[in-house]
């Protein structure tokens, strides 16, 4: 009885080992992707006929105005799709126009409303030293079914009001593309 009880001692480990390698390992488990997760999403952009038609209706407020503009249309990446200058508007209002499109984008806050807040809010006010935003008035996102698709920059205009009203009258009201 002595020797059965050894012998069981002794091969208690071997019997829990066999046991334990009968198991599953997790390591040897391949991973299982969720396949219900998306790891890509869906934006809308402007089309080249929006840019057109945007620019066009912002032409068209700037001669009620007796103003000629610098118009950029930059599509949800920041590219220009767009950009028409005035015959007699000075050369640094292409840039300009560039500059307040990508930043009407990029915060996707109409660039008068955010030059006012940001000279109001003391944690702000360092938005107007960051290279590429432009501070001034004239640039407006373009939305659609509540998704940034582009934006619209005006410069030339002659005032901060000119150049915002300008921009917001870019606005494909049929399409459903407002400047809100």
């Amino acid at each position: 009885m002595k020797t059965n009880s050894y012998l069981f001692v002794l091969l208690l480990p071997l019997v829990t080992m066999a046991q334990i390698s009968t198991k599953k390992s997790t390591r040897d488990t391949p991973l299982i992707i969720n396949t219900a997760e998306n790891y890509t999403i869906t934006s809308e952009q402007l089309s080249l006929k929006a840019a057109f038609q945007i620019t066009k209706q912002a032409r068209l407020a700037a001669t009620a105005l007796g103003k000629n503009v610098t118009i950029a249309v930059l599509d949800a990446s920041g590219q220009i799709i767009m950009l028409t200058r005035g015959e007699t508007v000075g050369p640094h209002n292409t840039e300009a126009a560039r500059r307040k499109a990508y930043t009407a984008l990029s915060t996707k806050t109409p660039t008068l409303l955010l030059s006012r807040n940001a000279r109001l809010n003391p944690d702000t006010q360092n938005l107007a030293i960051l290279p590429e935003l432009l501070l001034l008035s004239g640039g407006y996102p373009l939305w659609h079914n509540d998704q940034v698709i582009g934006s619209i920059g005006v410069a030339g205009g002659g005032s901060p009001e000119n150049d915002d009203s300008i921009a917001k009258s870019g606005a494909i009201i049929d399409a459903q593309i407002t400047t809100h």
